[in-house]
């Protein structure tokens, strides 16, 4: 009785402070920290709701607004210059809220309801934007792009010196395409593009000259001062990377990426002599090639070690180097990269099908000091390489996914990284006894952990992972595609009170009701609250989930939960009743992988503590949501009585 006294004391004598002293205090805050403080009393929420009329800085991305639960959150501000949102639930009438003159930097995810107009706002407004990110901009049918919202963007944006254009932009008009890209501002370091063809890159650095520029001896560069460009192309050919080498003479980081949707022909290939181009000008820091098999399965089969040899001999320099689909590259190659390249931290293989332990036995002597390591769908490989390669006392990430060679022994070894963060290891023969060698680091360094397809795998794991004497700073678990993990094995999970924030248990199919209970029932900390730290759970096509579970998933429980992969078939009214319920909660029911993924680079993970359910939900919508039980519960009913 005493302690709630105080409590209401200190509320009280918080309350009682100058609002310009509060004001002050919480504008200190993020975005999720001030909506927490608004949440607790009216005197804070009025405070909250005027802060935002001068902040700064507002990231949306853990969410997706409406229209008009965004209308709160970005009233009038002149001194705004960083916005971030995921506009799923927007269209071209949210325009005129996002878009001001005083923004610096803008970063727009999901915008496939958005046509080209958006672009053209933007260079008619924002003309000292620095940064701009727009992802998926007229995906949906009917919202076009224009070359002439592109020009207006270039045109206007003279200050840009960031730019993410992740759309298909192949769809503009050629022959106008390399013109408008010479309006590009002179500041511009950084360009990265959703999808362009191989033949619209090319005329874009080196474009025809107009009837004015036949008089001139020299015809002006176009993105002269290009550090770092990103691009997915329907085929990474010679051309192309000879096109770049050659005008981008201050570019320090490339990365490209095709998906083939034919076997390509010579002409539209990358080979020996397209490899030998590369960094022409002796300034490349970080490379990128890598050849999808989205569409096809397909290799860049015109290149072999000669190729990778002549590469290395200019790439000195590299820190990191990523290389996807070389099949005819051999230990030779693979072995030139690390020996010549002393400056080395990353490096990245996906489909090395003909990369051995034989790399990896002499890396010791080099003069290395690897953090990040990728040995994707590298089959030849064993533990004897991962022994050796552990010799690297500095890597905080290991990739080596589909890598289905590696056992128990590799673990051994990998155990004995101090500052390993990252591993996966999907598709390895790893064991439950295998595993327990981890625990020391899942107890000190390791936050994202990922063993999808580990078939040896069995609810003995999640123990001999886990010890309840310690606190894992574990975060990140994917436990997806274990045939053999049952509901005992989520019960022992949620005993060892792990403040785990993704847990991903797709397909697997002794997973049921009682893991979905067990979690909600989770209690981490006795002190704070009753509940569990999840924002992502994926329980898509678990073989025992039923109608029951959604029970569970409504508010209070999961308070913290953002994205939910559920099988949509298990009872469609329920689950549109339950994203209804929850306008904050991404609900996918087709399997798609789950996450914000990577456009989310902001300020890191941010813990709050949440009680009954996410402050920025109860700020906006202030507890409206009594309707959401009876749908639920009619939904139910409907269940019951097919």
């Amino acid at each position: 009785m005493e302690s709630k006294e105080e409590e209401g004391e200190e509320k009280m004598a918080l309350e009682q402070l100058p609002s310009a002293l509060l004001a002050t205090i919480i504008a200190k805050l993020d975005m999720a920290s001030i909506c927490s403080v608004a949440s607790t009393c009216r005197t804070f929420n009025s405070c909250a709701s005027h802060i935002l009329t001068f902040l700064p800085t507002v990231h949306l991305l853990d969410v997706a607004p409406s229209m008009d639960l965004l209308a709160p959150l970005l009233p009038q501000n002149p001194y705004l210059t960083s916005l971030k949102v995921d506009c799923c639930r927007l269209d071209d009438t949210a325009i005129n809220r996002l878009i001001r003159p005083t923004l610096h930097e803008l970063f727009l995810h999901n915008c496939g309801d958005f046509s080209g107009r958006l672009l053209s706002e933007i260079g008619v407004q924002c003309h000292d934007l620095r940064s701009l990110y727009l992802g998926s901009v007229g995906d949906k049918r009917g919202r076009a792009v224009h070359i002439s919202d592109l020009e207006e963007l270039l045109r206007g944006c003279a200050e840009l010196e960031t730019l993410n254009l992740m759309f298909d932009v192949s769809t503009f008009l050629r022959h106008n395409f390399s013109r408008v890209w010479t309006l590009a501002s002179a500041n511009l370091t950084s360009l990265e593009i959703g999808y362009i063809s191989s033949v619209m890159v090319t005329e874009l650095l080196s474009p025809a000259p107009g009837p004015s520029q036949f008089l001139q001896q020299e015809q002006i560069p176009v993105l002269p001062n290009l550090q770092k460009l990103s691009l997915s192309v329907d085929y990474i050919t010679d051309t192309m990377i000879n096109t770049i080498s050659q005008n981008l003479s201050s570019l320090i980081h490339l990365e490209l990426r095709d998906a083939p949707i034919i076997e390509p022909r010579v002409t539209f290939d990358l080979t020996n002599n397209g490899l030998q181009q590369i960094n022409q000008h002796g300034k490349l820091k970080h490379l990128s090639l890598v050849r999808s098999q989205e569409f096809l399965i397909t290799y860049f089969r015109r290149v072999n070690d000669l190729g990778i040899l002549l590469m290395s001999d200019k790439c000195a320099s590299m820190e990191s180097i990523s290389l996807g689909g070389f099949c005819r590259v051999t230990d030779t190659g693979f072995r030139a990269i690390l020996h010549a390249c002393t400056n080395l931290y990353k490096i990245k293989i996906s489909h090395g099908t003909q990369l051995t332990d034989l790399v990896f036995l002499d890396i010791s002597a080099t003069p290395l000091s690897l953090t990040h390591v990728g040995l994707r769908w590298c089959n030849l490989l064993t533990n004897l390489a991962i022994t050796h390669l552990a010799s690297n006392l500095d890597l905080t990430v290991l990739d080596l996914r589909d890598c289905r060679s590696l056992g128990d022994e590799s673990l051994i070894a990998i155990s004995s990284l101090p500052k390993l963060k990252t591993l996966l290891l999907d598709g390895s023969d790893i064991s439950d006894v295998g595993i327990s060698h981890l625990k020391e680091r899942a107890a000190s360094s390791l936050n994202s952990l990922s063993v999808r397809g580990c078939k040896r795998l069995t609810d003995k794991c999640i123990p001999a992972l886990f010890s309840s004497s310690s606190k894992p700073v574990l975060q990140e678990l994917d436990l997806s595609n274990l045939p053999f993990l049952s509901d005992n094995g989520v019960l022992l999970l949620a005993k060892t009170r792990v403040r785990i924030c993704e847990l991903r248990m797709r397909q697997c199919p002794l997973i049921g009701d009682t893991s979905v209970m067990a979690l909600a029932s989770m209690q981490v900390d006795d002190n704070k609250w009753h509940g569990n730290c999840l924002r992502l759970l994926d329980l898509y096509n678990c073989g025992r989930i039923s109608a029951l579970s959604f029970r569970w998933l409504k508010k209070p429980y999961f308070p913290r939960l953002k994205w939910l992969g559920v099988t949509g078939s298990v009872n469609r009214d329920m689950v549109d009743a339950l994203a209804r319920s929850r306008p904050y909660l991404h609900v996918a029911g087709r399997g798609e992988e789950l996450g914000t993924g990577q456009w989310d680079h902001g300020d890191g993970f941010y813990i709050h503590d949440y009680e009954e359910m996410d402050e920025l939900e109860r700020f906006i919508l202030e507890g409206d949501d009594e309707i959401s039980d009876e749908e639920m519960a009619e939904a139910e009913h409907n269940e019951h009585e097919e």
